[in-house]
């Protein structure tokens, strides 16, 4: 086809190595001579017009960096020579400092002879600097007084007769006083360890504490009845004056077993029964020695009533079991959370057999 730009097409132009740097020397040719034979002065002329001329030299591109109006920056490498003018400096500076150093040293000795003619230390420079103010460290939480929460309500105890456990607590917290609930606050793990124990087959609300004796067989009660921030707030007498009456209420209501809800509660009970605290390899959670019973009621064979009368006193009780569980306060962390489940989960697998066992007692 023809072009209709060209009277006659184009022909390509055949590959060429001819060019600047000269290619065709360096290509083979089976019948040209070794490299060793091949004339020197060739390869000279090739070498030279590879290098580049001095002319050109003086055109390269230097760094902008160097150059300024005045020249170029010299390097702050670079040693420099000193002039006379600068040696003359450094010698004014080198006797200055020497004169000073002199001055210094020998007004320091006249110092130290005054003091020793008048027996008298030499005065010491004053301290411009103020020292700095020491931080004012956080009171710790410590005992605080009943009238310190006196106008708050005091938590009535849910208690009934025969039943399965009777938790005891320590003191109620400000939000279950508020709330007039047990345990009601929200971090507190009691009703969360009733669930996953099996002690309750469902998880309760704080609510629901009144109902804990008909549906399980469950009561409630403290050591101490008024309510505080925490535990630190209380002091050991008001806790050991609270277990004769703790006493009392299991004589009354007798329950099977009484679940001590945290260590600091055992060591009152057991302070007031053996008159010294308890000893650290003593101390255990779990299931207590049988001679450690609660409410025990020894049997009279009579006692005077009134007008002289006498009437048939109290039955003989052995007492309920007592089971040490760990505190469920959320401030509590001296336990992990899986260590704390295993003791709670011993006393549900008691509380379920025994709620079994009376379920099949009543149908019998």
């Amino acid at each position: 086809m023809e072009s209709p730009f060209f009277d006659t097409e184009p022909q390509p132009k055949a590959a060429s190595f001819k060019g600047r740097l000269q290619m065709q020397e360096f290509m083979f040719n089976p019948t040209s001579e070794p490299p060793s034979t091949r004339n020197a002065s060739t390869i000279t002329a090739n070498k030279a017009s590879l290098s580049p001329s001095p002319s050109s030299r003086g055109h390269l591109r230097r760094s902008p960096r160097k150059q300024t109006q005045l020249g170029p920056v010299p390097s702050p490498n670079r040693v420099t020579k000193q002039t006379a003018s600068s040696r003359a400096k450094l010698q004014v500076l080198e006797s200055t400092s020497t004169l000073l150093s002199l001055k210094v040293e020998e007004a320091e000795e006249a110092l130290q002879d005054i003091s020793i003619l008048s027996n008298e230390p030499s005065p010491k420079p004053e301290l411009t600097s103020k020292p700095k103010p020491k931080r004012k460290r956080k009171a710790a939480g410590g005992y605080a007084p009943p009238s310190t929460y006196a106008h708050l309500p005091h938590l009535t105890d849910i208690l009934a007769p025969d039943l399965l456990i009777l938790f005891v607590g320590l003191n109620p917290g400000l939000r279950t006083a508020a709330l007039g609930h047990v345990y009601a606050h929200p971090s507190n793990l009691f009703w969360k360890l009733l669930f996953s124990s099996g002690i309750t087959p469902r998880l309760c609300a704080p609510t629901e504490d009144r109902d804990l004796p008909a549906l399980y067989g469950l009561g409630n009660t403290n050591i101490v009845a008024r309510p505080s921030r925490n535990g630190a707030e209380l002091s050991k007498a008001e806790m050991d004056e609270g277990v004769g009456a703790l006493e009392e209420k299991v004589k009354g209501c007798r329950p099977e077993v009484v679940c001590i809800v945290g260590k600091s509660i055992w060591e009152s009970i057991w302070r007031v029964r053996h008159g010294r605290g308890i000893k650290k390899e003593e101390f255990r959670y779990g299931w207590q020695d049988e001679n450690e019973n609660m409410g025990v009621v020894v049997k009279q064979e009579q006692e005077e009533g009134m007008g002289g009368d006498y009437v048939q006193a109290l039955e003989a009780w052995a007492g309920a079991k007592v089971f040490v569980a760990t505190s469920t306060s959320g401030l509590a962390a001296s336990l992990r959370p899986a260590e704390k489940e295993r003791i709670w989960r011993e006393l549900g697998a008691w509380c379920e057999r025994r709620r079994a066992e009376r379920e099949a007692e009543a149908e019998t």
